[in-house]
């Protein structure tokens, strides 16, 4: 039995049934990282014996004929911008190369009272600040399906360890397409919750308005149970709500032919890879031979979602990094604290000039321009404007359809080094995915095929809080098509 393979349900059965142990689980994970995270370089830092402490615990509790949860004993890792107790929390910054954390984000807290091993923190590029994990101040992460390749991101570390069987699941954020993303780039599922659906205490902040974590899994089931386990209002975090959904039917007993699922025609234009376009409506068209209505729908301001994304974003990163200034906590440059005549402001520019990577910089710079007096309104204001208007698209369009499904990436992973030097290029990697963070909605990263051998995502998209509807959509998928 290959213990890296199987599912959480699983696990599971094998844990009640004894069939092996959360501490032998435990061990094949860690030995599987040792062995493979020097060329992928998933993980950040292993939590070596906090996990084998954990994976003890379960056993205990298992042995002693306790009833443990299902996540119980479940090895996971942990985007390193969501805190663990005790644990380096970096952000892939050398800002905050030093920093540990006080206390656990809230979803950690939850994972951690259902019994869940937490294996390690992993990689991600500055800050949640891109498209490739290629801008980490530690080096970039590999794809496990091409190693010259990048595998997405900014959750790419997170990604690349359920792909490679690193972690059962993994928990990433979305700012922009963040989970998605890489969860395309490697075959993996990825969900981006409703925002507000999931806590946010103890995520370090890139874009307050826009970023939400989710969790990033191999299969569907797998990815519910996650997103079951972490939900729900958070008295630490004001944005969170309790879902007024009721959970939808099983997949089962959805009656596929009542299901209205709508295709943007602005999605496919121009730009788009013709391979990744081709396994995109060979999905669909699954769908509708399975009894599913499809239409094509209209997004009309879909051309102004990305530089509107961008000119919300980067003012809110530019407010939320202002924190770090080389005094309060993390790095500091010293050299200016040894001179006689050293003054604050000198302090302040040098540590941050230093400890931030150059896309940080820029994204800050950017956001500090759009605030600034005389371009406020001429940029931000006009960007929360715009937004309106993309909002306003999405609710006319779930009017007529139920479900949005489009492609996640109009490409298929890069080779690392091929779009760094290339910022806008960069930024088109997210043109299908930062509109449905501007709206707020639900979307799903479903790998329903390869293109050129790699792995290619369908994005479904749902209405606020109807996350079990997109996931039950994911699941007939998988039920009736192998998932790639």
């Amino acid at each position: 039995m290959e213990l890296t393979n199987l599912t959480i349900a699983q696990i599971h059965q094998g844990l009640i049934k004894k069939d092996f142990s959360a501490s032998e689980l435990c061990k094949t994970f860690l030995d599987r990282i040792k062995e493979k995270n020097k060329e992928i370089f998933a993980f950040l830092q292993i939590c070596e014996d906090s996990a084998l402490a954990k994976a003890k615990e379960i056993d205990d509790m298992i042995s002693a004929g306790q009833e443990v949860p299902i996540l119980a004993g479940i090895p996971s890792a942990i985007k390193d911008n969501i805190l663990v107790e005790g644990v380096r929390c970096t952000a892939s910054s050398r800002i905050l190369e030093d920093y540990t954390a006080p206390d656990d984000a809230t979803v950690v807290k939850k994972l951690k009272n259902q019994g869940v091993v937490i294996l390690g923190k992993t990689n991600l590029d500055e800050f949640a600040m891109g498209s490739s994990t290629e801008n980490s101040a530690f080096g970039p992460t590999r794809n496990p399906f091409d190693l010259a390749r990048v595998p997405g991101g900014s959750s790419g570390g997170s990604a690349a360890a359920v792909a490679a069987r690193l972690s059962v699941f993994a928990l990433g954020s979305d700012t922009g397409g963040s989970i998605r993303q890489p969860s395309s780039f490697c075959g993996v599922v990825g969900l981006k919750p409703t925002y507000g659906a999931v806590s946010r205490y103890g995520l370090i902040a890139f874009a307050s308005s826009l970023d939400q974590i989710g969790p990033l899994a191999r299969t569907v089931e797998d990815c519910q149970i996650v997103f079951k386990a972490i939900k729900g209002k958070d008295e630490m975090d004001s944005t969170s709500v309790e879902s007024s959904q009721k959970r939808q039917a099983p997949s089962e007993k959805l009656n596929l032919k009542k299901i209205k699922i709508g295709v943007p025609k602005e999605y496919f234009i121009k730009g788009i890879n013709p391979e990744v376009e081709k396994v995109i409506k060979l999905a669909i068209k699954k769908y509708e031979e399975m009894g599913a209505y499809v239409r094509e729908i209209s997004l009309p301001h879909t051309e102004y979602a990305l530089p509107c994304y961008y000119l919300i974003a980067c003012p809110e990163a530019s407010a939320n990094l202002a924190r770090y200034d080389g005094i309060k906590y993390g790095f500091t440059a010293n050299s200016k604290f040894q001179k006689p005549d050293a003054k604050l402001l000198d302090v302040y520019l040098e540590s941050r000039g230093e400890g931030f990577g150059a896309e940080v910089r820029r994204r800050i710079i950017l956001g500090t321009y759009a605030l600034s007096a005389g371009y406020y309104q001429a940029y931000y204001l006009r960007a929360q404007k715009i937004r309106t208007l993309i909002k306003n698209d999405f609710e006319k369009a779930f009017k007529k359809v139920d479900l949005i499904f489009a492609p996640v990436s109009p490409f298929l992973p890069f080779k690392i080094g091929e779009r760094i030097d290339n910022p806008l290029s960069m930024y088109l990697s997210d043109a299908y995915t930062v509109a449905v963070n501007l709206v707020g909605v639900p979307a799903l990263s479903l790998p329903v095929g390869k293109a050129e051998n790699l792995p290619v995502g369908l994005q479904i998209i749902g209405k606020p809080f109807e996350e079990d509807k997109i996931l039950e959509m994911g699941k007939l998928y998988a039920r009736h098509w192998k998932l790639s």
